[in-house]
């Protein structure tokens, strides 16, 4: 029997790379890999050039020098004699620091606005839009200068604190102080403390190291006391009650080491001109804090609302039609859907507040581009080597982010069959 194998294949020549269309695109792509390469090539090579030009090596050893200047506030210890990398290092904490908290209040902000949006309630409806509205269309950093002036301007002076007909008061039974410096809280403090690591460790305080260890260690015994509920769920088809066992795994370590390394509250105390003792909030710092929480809050209600909406009337119906309240619906049927709808642009959000932690700059906040981008550069002359360390590390925060956001966003997606 006859075996038809087809037309007989063409012998390959160079024609073929741009005749064929089955080499084409694959020709294309080399090509313009090659021409990006051979560009780079010519970036870099004019780049050493030029700075040899001008009496200049590419070289981060500028690191490893003094900084010579201070940095308020620093979450580890350092001081002016510190090298150019602690300074960094610090800059790069703060600006994670006040991230990580308008993250978690713009997230709040935004929820609630969201919701409130679609209240039925005409007054409060109207209210959150006016908020979305007049928010996001003004930049940023407008927001950032505003707060930062009505906390100088407007909070009374510590000396105001003083005198037996004082004209300012702390705030929470004596505890905390809004002045015009800053905001003045408590902060903990150890009687038996643990110490600091290492400076070659980075010379952080052990207590904090101890409290974290304890709180993951805490962690972990109470997912295996879940998957052990699991497990038996699965296996008898009844549950056991794990939330005691769970609450004293997380409270009865923690308290115990508390106990151990005396812990207690250092209050604030006017000494002087000015407060003393306690954790001094700058002003820097809080204006930053709010101006990107509010700003961003804006946007991330629009997201809220979106996904709301985007949700089947037919769901709400359904859980009134089963006897749910309004509240008890949003929160355990519309929420839930909606979260696969928010999370992705949420993702987007937590970026732009990373990058514009940079305009911190403008109220005199240390962050990253003040201590590495700002004051190493013009003190070292290497703006090309700062530039690209702040380039890397804050496409590594960025993808960082999205990893994580990315990780949440496919486990609290729906599952469909």
């Amino acid at each position: 029997m006859a075996i038809n194998s087809g037309a007989p294949r063409e012998p390959f020549h160079l024609s073929m790379l741009v005749n064929d269309a089955r080499y084409r695109a694959r020709t294309i792509q080399v090509m313009t890999f090659c021409l990006l390469v051979l560009a780079a090539g010519w970036l870099v090579d004019n780049t050493i050039r030029n700075l040899a030009a001008l009496g200049k090596d590419f070289s981060f050893g500028f690191l490893w020098n003094t900084a010579g200047y201070d940095i308020a506030p620093h979450a580890i210890d350092y001081s002016s004699t510190s090298t150019h990398a602690r300074a960094a290092l610090v800059g790069l904490l703060n600006t994670l620091i006040v991230a990580a908290m308008a993250c978690v209040t713009a997230t709040v902000i935004g929820v609630f606005a969201g919701v409130l949006r679609l209240s039925n309630n005409w007054i409060v409806a109207r209210l959150m839009t006016v908020y979305v509205e007049s928010f996001r269309n003004i930049p940023a950093l407008l927001w950032i200068i505003v707060v930062a002036a009505v906390m100088s301007e407007a909070m009374p002076a510590p000396n105001a604190f003083r005198g037996e007909n004082p004209t300012a008061s702390m705030l929470i039974w004596n505890s905390i102080a809004v002045t015009n410096r800053g905001i003045y809280v408590p902060v903990p403090d150890f009687s038996r403390s643990l110490g600091e690591a290492p400076s070659v460790l980075g010379g952080f305080d052990l207590n904090y190291a101890a409290i974290l260890i304890v709180l993951a260690l805490s962690f972990l015994t109470h997912r295996a006391l879940v998957s052990q509920a699991e497990r038996i769920q699965g296996a008898t088809g009844e549950r056991p009650a794990t939330w005691w066992k769970s609450l004293c795994v997380f409270v009865v370590p923690v308290v115990a080491l508390l106990y151990a390394i005396g812990f207690h509250l250092d209050y604030p105390v006017l000494k002087g001109l000015n407060f003393t003792r306690g954790l001094q909030l700058r002003n820097s710092f809080i204006a930053l804090w709010i101006g990107l929480s509010v700003y961003t809050g804006a946007f991330i209600a629009e997201n809220v609302r979106s996904g709301i909406l985007a949700i089947s009337r037919g769901q709400s119906e359904a859980a009134q039609a089963l006897g749910l309240s309004p509240a008890r619906t949003m929160r355990l049927v519309i929420l839930p859907q909606a979260l696969r709808i928010i999370v992705p642009p949420l993702i987007s959000q937590y970026l732009n507040i990373t990058k514009n932690t940079s305009l911190g700059l403008a109220v005199g906040y240390m962050d990253l581009r003040s201590t590495l981008g700002g004051i190493t550069i013009n003190q070292t002359g290497r703006e090309l080597e700062g530039m690209l360390l702040m380039m890397l590390i804050y496409v590594s925060i960025s993808l960082t982010i999205s990893a994580v956001m990315n990780i949440y966003n496919s486990r609290v997606r729906l599952k469909e069959r």
